[in-house]
């Protein structure tokens, strides 16, 4: 009997799509993050993808996080391993230089919006759910990296208020919070995969150049958890191999000779 295809995998327009796919509500099980791990490494080493799209299946869910009935029939000693394997498949997801966009079609809350905050950035289809992190009311904290990059994203006062709170809200305040990137208008659910495939776009060759802009992730993602002057190493380190590309001579000939630039990636 084959395994149920839990994590889908396409590549369209130099963007690869990971789509998460358990319905009703895309909650994650073991199983679910093996498949996602697996494809997270496949976008990473597959060289026509230059951006990595994560989104759920449907037009209700993004993800709702952990599935409840697997972690009540759980033990403890299971529960920590499968955190373990969480946060590293999201680590893997953040060190990966290509630019990650979570495109959150629906509800995306708990572990849901984790992986979510995994993503360097979030588009959002404009009234078509909530976000937040509720699993105070489970008695728990959010384990999948919550605590963490939500202080990084929004201030730690204010995320210690919104996880203590456990409170929901809609895609349109996640945008005054910084949580989301872009609102997007979408007649469907259809349609607004097909425009958040259009803003991946903006950041694949030959509109962008793409290791410019994985760099630049990578400095972030890197810089941001060290040392000041440290930082400026990894900065200085990353421009250097920007340096030698193909694609910064043709950035600055392109800017010299008054031409839009056609970048190739190299």
């Amino acid at each position: 009997m084959s395994e149920k295809v839990l994590v889908h995998y396409e590549v369209r327009d130099k963007v690869g799509i990971l789509t998460l796919d358990d319905p009703p509500a895309n909650t994650y099980t073991y199983e679910m993050f093996q498949q996602f791990d697996a494809a997270v490494l496949k976008a990473r080493m597959d060289s026509n993808v230059e951006v990595i799209m994560i989104t759920g299946a449907g037009d209700k869910f993004f993800s709702a996080g952990a599935n409840i009935s697997m972690l009540n029939e759980a033990d403890p000693y299971f529960k920590y391993y499968f955190c373990l394997h969480a946060n590293e498949t999201l680590n893997r997801l953040e060190h990966t230089p290509k630019l990650v966009i979570a495109a959150l079609n629906g509800h995306t809350v708990g572990g849901g919006l984790e992986i979510a905050m995994a993503a360097d950035l979030r588009v959002a289809r404009k009234g078509a759910g909530k976000l937040g992190l509720p699993e105070v009311n489970l008695g728990v904290l959010p384990g999948t990296g919550g605590t963490q990059r939500l202080c990084r994203i929004v201030g730690k006062s204010h995320s210690i208020e919104l996880m203590a709170e456990g409170d929901l809200f809609d895609f349109e305040a996640g945008l005054d919070k910084n949580l989301v990137n872009v609102i997007i208008e979408a007649e469907s659910g259809d349609d607004f995969k097909a425009k958040a495939l259009e803003y991946a776009k903006r950041f694949t060759t030959p509109n962008k150049a793409s290791k410019a802009v994985g760099n630049i992730k990578r400095s972030v993602q890197t810089g941001i958890g060290l040392p000041f002057e440290q930082a400026l190493t990894v900065e200085r380190e990353l421009q250097q191999q920007l340096f030698q590309s193909a694609d910064a001579k043709e950035g600055i000939a392109a800017y010299v000779e008054k031409r839009k630039a056609d970048f190739s990636g190299s």
